[in-house]
């Protein structure tokens, strides 16, 4: 696979995003916008985001979930078109979770300058913006419709679970760095993040499943997820 050409590092105003690659490789990070959002708000606790979820996953089911006697051809075609819009969609909140990582690893391992210190709060809420259900990529990612054939309903659970990834998880994480940014003896962010990270891993391993399964079903590589494997913090 060709991998993205490299871009330039954290803090010197570089234009644009790019994702982590699936190798859970990290991607460079770089300024966002001006927007963001304090933490704790609604959007990213995970039983709302669990509902959410669930009724966008039922309505997509109950659209599509019809008896398919499409070709197999027609079938790995259809997969993967859904695959290329997860990756599209998925791609700011994975990239920004990355970033968020890379950035608290260096913070804590005092490797970042004092102009790097500075800055860096207002890349922690740009990221927190890109994984929020208010993100216009988060919402188009909740509303992907899925065949409802064998394959389409493992792509179904993994449209459902990468959202959760997205928009509880790392969401989630990324508030909990926040905290821990001006406030490193919070033990209530220190639990938050460690629950976080575990959800990460989790529901990035579930989502792999389900893609192993439709790969099995159609006997096929559908595209690979892009979603990253994060370094421990915690």
């Amino acid at each position: 696979m060709t991998q993205p050409p490299e871009v330039a590092g954290p803090f010197n105003g570089a234009p644009g995003r790019r994702s982590p690659d699936s190798t859970g490789q990290e991607a460079p990070p770089r300024p966002g916008g001006d927007g963001g959002r304090p933490p704790g708000r609604w959007y990213g606790r995970r039983p709302f985001v669990v509902g959410a979820v669930v009724v966008a996953v039922l309505t997509v089911t109950v659209v599509t979930d019809l008896p398919q006697h499409a070709s197999r051809g027609v079938q790995i075609s259809d997969e993967t078109a859904v695959m290329k819009q997860v990756n599209q969609y998925l791609t700011p909140c994975a990239y920004a979770v990355n970033e968020t990582f890379t950035i608290f690893r260096q913070h804590t391992q005092h490797q970042l300058t004092a102009s790097d210190e500075a800055t860096a709060p207002t890349l922690l809420r740009d990221d927190q913006a890109a994984c929020s259900l208010t993100d216009q990529s988060m919402f188009d990612l909740g509303n992907v419709e899925v065949p409802g054939s064998v394959a389409g309903k493992q792509l179904q659970q993994l449209v459902g679970t990468v959202t959760l990834w997205a928009t509880s998880d790392a969401l989630s994480a990324i508030e909990a760095i926040q905290v821990l940014w001006t406030d490193p003896s919070s033990a209530s962010a220190g639990q938050q993040l460690s629950k976080a990270e575990r959800m990460l891993g989790a529901d990035r391993a579930s989502a792999l499943a389900n893609l192993a399964k439709a790969d099995n079903v159609l006997s096929t590589h559908l595209p690979t997820l892009q979603i990253p494997q994060l370094p421990s913090l915690s």
